[in-house]
C-alpha cells in the first residue's frame, strides 16, 4: 500500500512555476518529517526541500533555495513544494518522503532517514 501519493507533475517553461502535492495516509500521515526529494535522468536521487511538522523548521539544497517553497498542512495530512523561476535542470521525477523521526536539521537533506516514499510525479523544465 502507497503512503503516500504525489499529485501529476507537468510541463512548464523555464521561468515557469508549478506547485506539487503529496498526500499521506496510514502511518505515513504521522511523519514528523516530510518533504521532497528528486532523480534526474543518470543522477542520483537529491534531496530538494524537507519540513518538521513540529516547529516548520525547513530545510533547502543551495540550488532551489529563494525559488522554491515547502510546507506542510498537517490537518489535511498533505505536503506541498512551490516552484517559481524553474530552470530546465529542475527537470526530474520528485518524490514525496516521510518519517516518524523528528529528524534533527543535519538529516533532514539525508535519503537514508525517511522510510516512506511515492512513487514520483516527472516534472519538465523545456523551452
Amino acid at each position: 500500500q502507497v503512503e503516500l501519493v504525489e499529485s501529476p507533475g507537468g510541463s512548464v517553461h523555464p521561468g515557469g512555476s508549478l506547485t506539487l502535492s503529496c498526500a499521506a495516509s496510514g502511518r505515513a500521515s504521522r511523519s514528523q518529517t516530510m518533504g521532497w526529494f528528486r532523480q534526474a535522468a543518470g543522477k542520483e536521487r537529491e534531496a530538494v526541500a524537507t519540513i518538521r511538522s513540529g516547529d516548520r523548521k525547513t530545510w533547502y539544497t543551495q540550488s532551489v533555495k529563494g525559488r522554491f517553497t515547502v510546507s506542510r498542512d498537517v490537518a489535511k495530512n498533505m505536503i506541498y513544494l512551490q516552484m517559481n523561476s524553474l530552470k530546465a535542470e529542475d527537470t526530474a521525477v520528485y518524490y514525496c518522503a516521510g518519517t516518524s523521526s523528528n529528524l534533527i536539521f543535519g538529516y533532514m537533506g539525508r535519503e537514508e532517514g525517511y522510510e516512506y516514499w511515492g512513487l514520483g510525479t516527472q516534472v519538465t523544465v523545456s523551452s
